[in-house]
Formats: C-alpha cells, structure tokens, sequence
C-alpha cells in the first residue's frame, strides 16, 4: 500500500495548471492506485494528482464510503443553487472556512483505463468534485473565499 505524502500550500505543484492525460497506461495506473490508496483515510474526502506532486489531471475520492477516481474531469454542470459550508484542505492544514460551491455538480472525464465517466453528486460530493478540479487548476479553496472568510483565513495561515 503507497500513502503518498501531501504536498502543502507554497510548493509551486499547487498553483500550476496540470496537464491532461494522454496516455492510458502502467504508469497512470499506479497513480491512480497510490491516489485512491492515499485517500482511503480517515478524514480525507478527495486527493488530487499535484496534492501528491504530480502535474496530471487527476484524482481520487472518498464521500460516503464510495471511493473512486476520475481522469481529465471537466465540470459540465454546476446548480444555481449553493452551499456554504466549512472547507478545509489537505494541502492547507488546519485552515477551515466557509466556502461557497454550488450544492449540486456534474463532472465528465476518464477511468484508468480510458473509458468514459460521468459523476454527479450533491452536497459533499459536489464540493469534493469542484474543490478536487479545483486543484487541477492550480487553484486552493483560500482562492473562493472572500470578505471576512478570506481575511479569516489568511490571518490563521499566517499566525500558524
């Protein structure tokens, strides 16, 4: 079993724009399996690829007890309606904040071995699907937050 160690917010891997899988093949199967191994852990929702510093579009999730992984994902769909529950990172330990997303999301991409996948989900899967591609843009949560949660936030990062 690889638990890969997550990279934390300041290494450049989080903040660049991860490129798109091109080839299906042994070496993107064992990411996806150190993906999926690595968040199959307590307390962890969703792991993307530069999280464990790796430049791919991919990622892995845990929500409710499905675990499971996504190749390339684009959103497609986003509700008008939102959630704005606390969201933490990974990447960003110990900061919580509440963050904006819409409540209801649908992404299309690839499994491991190419074939076309389509997740959708509400409430917490929603927030894993767009705060894992998120990551797959180079973007943190702090990025989402405004106002107070912004300022918030950004004086607990600084005085940690």
């Amino acid at each position: 079993m690889t638990i890969r160690p997550i990279r934390e917010l300041g290494d450049p891997v989080l903040r660049t724009p991860s490129d798109e899988v091109t080839a299906f093949d042994g070496w993107l199967a064992a990411l996806v399996r150190d993906l999926v191994e690595t968040v199959d852990h307590p307390g962890r929702a969703g792991v993307a690829a530069p999280q464990i510093g790796v430049n791919v579009r991919a990622f892995s999730y845990n929500i409710d007890g499905r675990i499971g992984h996504m190749v390339n994902p684009v959103i497609v769909e986003r509700s008008e309606e939102t959630q704005d529950g606390d969201e933490g990172c990974l990447s960003v330990p110990g900061i919580w904040a509440p963050t904006v997303r819409a409540m209801h999301c649908v992404a299309e991409g690839f499994d491991v071995d190419g074939t076309p996948l389509r997740l959708e989900g509400e409430g917490l899967m929603a927030r894993c699907l767009q705060h894992e591609v998120d990551h797959l843009d180079g973007k943190v949560f702090l990025d989402r937050l405004t106002g107070d949660a912004r300022k918030g936030a950004l004086r607990a990062l600084r005085d940690r």
